[in-house]
């Protein structure tokens, strides 16, 4: 059965989440305080955290960030908060998701399957096989021990960044719109913001390219989507 933690300080969503999410089989805990969140975030061993952004002592940007810098689990922010800002920020900070109050509790509990789904189909790589690698002009990528290598120096990846930077390099010169890398990446349809797909291309540029201005491996078709170059 999974762990789902839900950082919420109105009690009344975080009980509906719960009620929504435990008759799919989830076992589910609450709290309303953010640093209480964060500290059971950290200690106790969940597969997926629920976090809203205004919560008390600290905010859900904070427990996005602190999570990452220990724990690679999905993290799932559920916001009133609507500006794109908000949305970029909390993706930057560590978020695999991004929610927008009010949102149907359906809507909820297949985002939360399809984040565990992939993560569990990940998890599971790598044992008893000869590692798949990826090498083209000076990057490196290990499909199986998922590690990334640029001229000789790795690279930290979270689990989607390194999710999309493996399939577009997977399909070099091919490309994709957002919408198809939102479907393959994410493992959904319709209920995805494409802004998270623009972040977190961003968000490995930074890591893995000389001069982000100019891109040497993941290529903007302005109007289409993005390539991987060779």
């Amino acid at each position: 059965m999974s762990k789902v933690l839900i950082i919420e300080d109105e009690q009344s969503i975080a009980e509906l989440e719960k009620d929504y999410l435990e008759l799919y089989a989830f076992e589910v805990s609450i709290e309303n305080d953010g640093k209480k969140g964060l500290d059971r975030a950290i200690l106790e061993n969940y597969d997926i955290v629920i976090v809203d952004l205004m919560l008390p002592s600290i905010d859900g940007f904070e427990i996005c960030k602190r999570i990452r810098e220990i724990k690679d689990i999905p993290i799932l922010v559920v916001s009133a908060k609507k500006e794109d800002i908000d949305k970029i920020r909390g993706l930057e900070l560590g978020a695999d998701d991004y929610i927008t109050k009010p949102f149907s509790p359906s809507e909820l509990v297949a985002r939360v399957k399809a984040h565990l789904s992939r993560y569990e189909r990940l998890r599971g790589t790598g044992t008893g096989q000869e590692n798949e690698f990826i090498e083209i002009r000076g990057i490196k990528i290990d499909k199986t021990a998922r590690r990334v290598f640029v001229n000789g120096e790795e690279k930290i990846l979270t689990t989607k960044e390194f999710d999309l930077l493996a399939f577009l390099a997977g399909n070099p010169n091919r490309v994709f719109t957002k919408e198809e890398l939102f479907k393959e990446i994410w493992n959904m349809d319709s209920f995805g913001d494409i802004a998270t797909v623009t972040v977190h291309i961003k968000k490995i540029r930074e890591k893995i390219e000389l001069n982000t201005a100019k891109p040497q491996y993941i290529e903007t078709i302005w109007g289409v989507g993005y390539r991987f170059k060779v």
